[in-house]
């Protein structure tokens, strides 16, 4: 926590010290970001995008101090203090968000983005964010959300390697708790196992679970691969996220100030997709050199054969506005 703001501090000096006119203290706030990550995973990647851009924009008078690793809590009770006001500005999945707004859960149907470069396309697509900003403006108060994010692509860990759908039949896969992940997953013969990602390394170490999915990124910063060593690279869905700030704060916000974080927080979609695939490839790298096995060769065919039949079915069950995100990832090629 101290390196972080101490490098959001210098930020702004740095900001602060090319500008003509002069800020005087009284005039600088302070700003809290938490996300339930490490600050080496792509959540950092876009906590310090925004940051930058804002200090930028609003000549050093609007810091944001982060709160990475979970300090301010893990997704679930960050989302429940963003709309008390008790947090700033968070960072949470999609699927975490889906327990506030369940729509948001179209956003981890499966095989839904096809590629890293198509998921890039997709989360810097206007149309996406100004979809997900009226399903969450007419279903969630107190908080504002801004735009997605994304974390790259998801796939399968355990200790034995995943070559098709047949190899996941009666697992015990810990999966995020909505109902998109719950209707997925048993289509390829899986168990689903739910519980925080806090406690998924000790699970997998103890066989609570025989599998998790997560981005490469994510599966190397949390040390997964010491309890997991395989990785199959099954990509069967996004790992979205979403920036919100509080409803509290963005209303006490002058509109010249909500522009400065609306402006950052574009910079944010603009510009994290890409690096955070390239965290991802860095973490494979890495984690090759380790000894840590990668299985490239998955046979997707079943996977996506249970999957996208389901996919318009879960899309109209949650509702009109998932639908209408539903078509919208799926127009970005």
């Amino acid at each position: 926590m101290l390196a972080g703001r101490i490098r959001t501090a210098l930020l702004c000096a740095a900001v602060v010290a090319g500008f003509v006119t002069p800020v005087r203290a009284a005039d600088v706030k302070h700003y809290s970001l938490g996300y339930d990550q490490p600050h080496t995973t792509a959540y950092g990647v876009g906590a310090d995008l925004f940051a930058a851009k804002l200090a930028e924009l609003s000549n050093g008078t609007m810091v944001i101090d982060q709160f990475p690793g979970a300090q301010l809590g893990q997704e679930p009770q960050m989302l429940q203090k963003i709309r008390t006001g008790d947090i700033d500005f968070i960072f949470s999945s999609s699927a975490n968000a889906a327990t506030v707004s369940p729509e948001s859960g179209v956003l981890s149907i499966h095989y839904l983005f096809t590629s890293e470069d198509q998921l890039v396309r997709a989360i810097a697509e206007p149309r996406l964010a100004a979809a997900l900003r009226e399903l969450f403006e007419s279903t969630v108060k107190d908080a504002h959300f801004l735009v997605p994010l994304t974390l790259g692509l998801r796939d399968l860990y355990g200790k034995k390697e995943i070559h098709s759908v047949a190899d996941v039949k009666n697992l015990k896969i810990r999966v995020q708790a909505t109902p998109t992940e719950d209707a997925m997953f048993p289509a390829y013969g899986a168990q689903t196992v739910h519980m925080p990602f806090g406690s998924v390394y000790t699970s997998l170490q103890t066989g609570v679970v025989d599998m998790a999915e997560n981005g490469i990124n994510v599966y190397d910063t949390n040390k997964h691969y010491e309890v997991a060593p395989v990785m199959s690279m099954t990509e069967h869905e996004a790992n979205n996220a979403l920036l919100w700030v509080s409803g509290k704060l963005w209303a006490s916000l002058t509109a010249e100030q909500q522009g400065w974080v609306e402006a950052a927080a574009t910079e944010v979609a603009t510009k994290e997709p890409a690096r955070a695939i390239a965290l991802e490839h860095k973490s494979r790298a890495k984690l090759e050199k380790l000894g840590v096995t990668f299985v490239g060769d998955v046979d997707k065919s079943g996977f996506i054969a249970a999957a996208r039949p389901l996919q318009d079915k879960i899309a109209a069950d949650l509702g009109p506005h998932a639908t209408k995100i539903l078509e919208i990832c799926r127009s970005v090629q």
